[in-house]
């Protein structure tokens, strides 16, 4: 008997919806499990995440991009370290429109939602299916990942991620800003359009700290913020509840495979996980997906969807970034992690030498971005 799906897709969230619609792009037939046995819905979601040009071309193609009120250009970047050291992006040095777009989690959802709503190739479904090929993106706490019995290898931090949505004194005039302190990084995403005078708050803080800031009245909690930002918006008045989750730099050993017949694969955070002090954990997603859907749209015609040599591929094409980008942030977090004087005064000269770089400079931005670099001679 044939099986109904071509693929099924575990966990419906940006990057599952986002490989959905890719997927029945190309005709296949998709079921798209909601979410995983058991999962609960939580409180209000607070957070914001920063996408590049390439999620924005991705998702532009599915029509599921938001309107400008709810994905913010960002037209400068402000990186303070923790000793006067100082780095700056802008879009105008880029010859870009933007940096990245600030996109509302909830609006963005909406929107894929919708889209999905409206493909009759695709399915919701309420229980797994059978196909030749299941897709998992329920994210780092993934089930299905254990049920598959796949390695996760996780490195954990000693930070916790506090996220909140706060309202400014001053407008944020489209200007991301990050502060490194030693072991805490604090970054203000701007919100709510060009005019907007709200961000959304993203504080990586030292796990025996966070205890102590949520148990925080909103005017405590905000006068921290004020401290730790220096009163760089003015007066913060703290305009959501606070979500906090740990942070941890996790990557599965293997992303495809084959189990009781039926092939498998990764994508995402349950894929793996990176520290959110670069604002790439999204794009890293929906770079997976996009690659998953190019594959399959490339295979051979007498490749079934379900190949593992073909699903090797995109392991290997996926593997190398992701590698890179969790390198990258990691050695970011171990730098700012060091205490002591020598280690403050070394990571300021580097941030100082950085800002002077030109090239090298412009290589890291338009990589960031998710644009094509123009070399570094």
């Amino acid at each position: 008997m044939a099986q109904p799906y071509d693929i099924c897709i575990r966990g419906a969230g940006i990057v599952g919806r986002t490989l959905a619609l890719l997927l029945a792009r190309e005709r296949l037939r998709v079921g798209l499990l909601a979410q995983p046995p058991g999962a609960a819905s939580g409180a209000s979601d607070v957070r914001a995440y920063a996408l590049n040009a390439a999620s924005k071309q991705l998702l532009d193609s599915l029509r599921s991009w938001p309107d400008a009120r709810h994905a913010t250009a960002v037209q400068a970047m402000q990186v303070h370290g923790d000793d006067g050291g100082e780095v700056n992006f802008s879009a105008e040095a880029q010859g870009a429109p933007a940096l990245a777009w600030i996109v509302d989690v909830p609006a963005l959802e909406a929107r894929l939602a919708e889209a999905v709503r409206y493909q009759p190739l695709i399915d919701v479904l309420e229980a797994p299916a059978p196909a030749a090929l299941t897709v998992v993106c329920e994210g780092r706490a993934s089930t299905t990942r254990e049920e598959f019995a796949v390695d996760f290898e996780i490195t954990p931090y000693p930070q916790r991620a506090i996220a909140a949505r706060v309202s400014c004194e001053q407008p944020h005039r489209q200007v991301a800003r990050q502060w490194f302190s030693p072991g805490e990084i604090l970054a203000f995403l701007p919100l709510d359009g060009p005019q907007g005078n709200s961000v959304a708050v993203v504080w990586s803080v030292l796990q025996e700290r966070t205890a102590g800031l949520l148990a925080l009245e909103a005017d405590g909690f905000a006068a921290q913020l004020e401290a730790a930002s220096h009163q760089a918006l003015g007066r913060l008045t703290l305009a959501s509840e606070r979500a906090a989750w740990p942070l941890q730099l996790a990557r599965a050993r293997h992303w495809v495979g084959r189990r009781g017949g039926a092939s498998w694969a990764l994508a995402g955070d349950a894929a793996h996980t990176v520290h959110p002090l670069a604002g790439q954990g999204l794009n890293l997603g929906l770079a997976d997906a996009a690659e998953l859907a190019r594959v399959l749209h490339e295979r051979e015609y007498w490749r079934g969807v379900g190949d593992e040599k073909l699903l090797r591929r995109y392991e290997r094409a996926r593997k190398a970034d992701v590698l890179s980008m969790g390198a990258t942030t990691d050695g970011l977090q171990q730098l700012f992690a060091q205490p002591g004087s020598p280690w403050q005064a070394l990571r300021n000269w580097g941030m100082k030498g950085f800002e002077r770089s030109g090239p090298l400079k412009t290589w890291v931005a338009r990589q960031a971005m998710g644009l094509p670099g123009n070399g570094l001679l």
